[in-house]
């Protein structure tokens, strides 16, 4: 046996046991890091040739691998901008120069600038809403920017669509003048409503909607601009009817039938609006409105964010509207143990990891978004206690090896004496 071979291997044995302790202090350290994940040290042999009649004794080498798929407790908190990974998954953060990183560590407050930022200082990434609704870039992280909200700009959205339903009275007959869409003074109809609508600068605009029967299970819809309006008479209106359209019902059953199922018009300043009638019915019984509902939203500020579990942030304004802005995705990779783990409880991928793919929330394996959630570190401070009271038994018993060998070399420098 080689004395020198044996001081060695209780060196390797107590290099191991102080890797487990370092260790066993980090995760102790981070034990209420949020989203932090335990690092355990894996032992592993190591083999020195040997000849006849002689052991080499070899020693032990240390892999320190990361629990980074094992989820901690989630903690519920009060602030909406907090979130949690319910399941699979990770956020797609960057830092102030823009590289991309994966994190669950979910504190994000927002900067002097909208951004929401964690507290080792990563931006939240997610898809903007500008384009109309986003779409992941599976194998990349391009089309992702920074959540940026500000609670300052103000916002306007055009009218663009709409819905309006009730019931045509089934025994109208139709008027003796002339139908609205002719504009003339004159003009006769069955049943009148209004809606209110937004132009591109948010201003309301009141629409006049006429309903008149034209015969058995026919009808005529016509929308004017109520600021055109003659004083006190309505019609004529100035410039005549934004559009008009001709309805068709079942006469039967009393359900829209035919090809026309709603009207489109230019709203005044705005845009093209949509309004859907295919929910209307003709009944025996009075006019009657059950839904009238217009999208779009006058001049107002943001005044709260709310963020689904899919992982959508609305933005609430003043006026009680909301509008989606973002799309937070979600990050997964084949082997989360394998990522390499960064400063700032961020993880980048690796050969062993495999490439990064990107998806949302509830889609495939990867889980939930909770908003108004931390997910706490998966460290448990009485198994990492135990873990430090062997791991200081061990070094001890290393370090008796290594005395054991020092001393006998000892003895054999003494011999020539």
């Amino acid at each position: 046996m080689s004395l020198y071979g044996m001081m060695r291997t209780g060196v390797s044995g107590m290099n191991a046991q102080a890797n487990r302790l370092s260790t066993v202090a980090d995760n102790i350290a981070n034990s209420d890091t949020t989203g932090y994940k335990r690092s355990s040290a894996e032992f592993s042999t190591l083999i020195m040739p040997g000849t006849g009649g002689a052991y080499n004794s070899g020693g032990v080498t240390t892999t320190i691998r990361s629990a980074i798929s094992s989820q901690g407790v989630l903690q519920y908190t009060t602030s909406v901008s907090d979130l949690a990974v319910n399941g699979d998954g990770f956020f797609v953060v960057q830092d102030p120069s823009g590289t991309p990183y994966l994190t669950r560590a979910g504190a994000f407050v927002a900067d002097a600038q909208g951004r929401l930022v964690n507290a080792a200082g990563y931006q939240l990434m997610a898809y903007s809403y500008a384009n109309g609704d986003p779409a992941a870039t599976a194998n990349g992280f391009e089309g992702l920017e920074p959540v940026q909200i500000s609670d300052q700009e103000m916002t306007a959205t055009p009218s663009t669509e709409g819905v309006f339903s009730g019931n045509l009275p089934a025994g109208a007959t139709p008027p003796a003048g002339p139908l609205p869409s002719s504009n003339s003074a004159t003009a006769e109809y069955t049943s009148k409503s209004s809606l209110v609508a937004y132009d591109n600068l948010g201003n309301k605009v009141l629409l006049d909607v006429y309903f008149t029967n034209t015969g058995s299970g026919a009808w005529q819809v016509s929308v004017f601009d109520q600021s055109k309006a003659t004083a006190g008479t309505s019609f004529p209106y100035t410039g005549g009817a934004l559009a008009s359209a001709n309805l068709t019902f079942d006469t039967t059953t009393g359900k829209l039938t035919g090809a026309t199922t709603g009207i489109s018009f230019t709203v005044p300043n705005g845009s093209t609006l949509d309004l859907d009638m295919s929910k209307l019915t003709q009944l025996g019984t009075g006019f009657t409105v059950s839904e009238a509902e217009v999208n779009g939203n006058a001049p107002s500020t943001i005044e709260k964010i709310q963020i689904g579990q899919d992982g959508i942030i609305y933005a609430q304004y003043e006026d009680g509207s909301t509008k989606p802005l973002y799309k937070i995705p979600l990050a997964d990779v084949t082997s989360p143990d394998r990522l390499t783990a960064l400063p700032g409880n961020v993880y980048a991928q690796s050969t062993d990891s495999g490439a990064v793919r990107i998806g949302f929330a509830n889609e495939g394996k990867l889980g939930s978004i909770v908003s108004g959630a931390l997910e706490n570190s998966n460290v448990d401070i009485a198994e990492e206690l135990t873990n430090m009271i062997a791991a200081q038994r061990s070094y001890t018993a290393n370090s008796k090896v290594f005395q054991t060998g020092s001393d006998l070399m000892d003895v054999l420098v003494n011999l020539k004496r």
